[in-house]
């Protein structure tokens, strides 16, 4: 015959004035606590659909009309880190306020300029796809 004064199993059993034990959380608890954990699960968007990459949800909407660009630096066909490289060494020469144009068409670039442009204290202005495929990215020296 069992001794039904001890708890059976091998740990100690789910208290809630603890709010713990050697086992961990009753089942339903745990699937609770994973289910507030998860991330929203975002929809698939089919690649097809559009020629902006995924990372269309960090950008700011493209303006209407272009900026006015001082200068216009052509990183077409040119992989990243390239176009930034090229951006930040053509950068001061335009003056503050001052709208530069980045060509670009490798994705990397359509993702790392707009960072870039908030880890110097630039403001990324806006982008507008161009004809034949890539971007012409549009910065605004701040500093």
């Amino acid at each position: 015959m069992m001794d039904m004064s001890e708890p059976q199993g091998r740990g100690v059993a789910w208290t809630e004035e603890r709010g713990t034990s050697d086992e961990g959380p009753p089942p339903e608890a745990a699937r609770q606590a994973r289910r507030r954990l998860k991330a929203p699960r975002k929809r698939a968007r089919s690649r097809a659909a559009t020629s902006v990459p995924l990372a269309e949800a960090e950008r700011p909407v493209p303006p209407a009309p272009a900026p006015v660009a001082a200068l216009t630096i052509d990183a077409l066909g040119r992989k990243c880190p390239i176009p930034i490289i090229m951006l930040a060494e053509q950068i001061r020469d335009v003056p503050l306020g001052a709208v530069v144009a980045v060509l670009a068409d490798d994705p990397a670039a359509y993702t790392d300029i707009p960072s870039w442009c908030m880890m110097k204290a630039h403001e990324f202005a806006g982008y507008q796809e161009l004809p034949r495929g890539g971007w012409a990215l549009y910065i605004r020296r701040m500093l």
